[in-house]
């Protein structure tokens, strides 16, 4: 059963404005999400967006608007390069809460916007 879907948008332009402000990101990103942008080189502020835009997605998915660090939710890349979503801390107690079992996660990229989909499946919990 879906628990929720989320969409989300952002501008490489403020994906590029993310990368330049040191305090935004360390507020926002993990350690880990950071380092894959750097490594990305010129394309670090698509990735950055792309990025942004799952958190975003995601906590649209859940339904809860900004009432968890974006820092519990992680985006990750497995050995092919496929975006996946790591919930910890609060997000993945409110996530537990819903049913959730599983996030997925699509990230596409197109001129000078990126744009990210969350699709959460769980149990109900009626």
């Amino acid at each position: 059963m879906v628990v929720g879907i989320g969409l989300d948008l952002c501008s490489v332009e403020k994906g590029r404005q993310m990368l330049a402000n040191e305090r935004f990101l360390q507020r926002v990103f993990t350690e880990e999400e950071q380092a894959y942008f750097l490594s990305k080189g010129v394309g670090a502020a698509t990735s950055c967006a792309g990025c942004f835009a799952v958190k975003e997605a995601v906590l649209k998915a859940l339904g809860i608007g900004l009432r968890v660090s974006l820092q519990n939710i992680e985006v990750k890349h497995d050995a092919s390069g496929a975006p996946q979503c790591t919930l910890t801390g609060k997000a993945k107690e409110i996530a537990l809460s819903l049913g959730a079992t599983s996030i997925f996660i699509s990230i596409t990229h197109e001129e000078n916007m990126a744009a990210a989909v969350a699709v959460i499946e769980g149990v109900s919990k009626a």
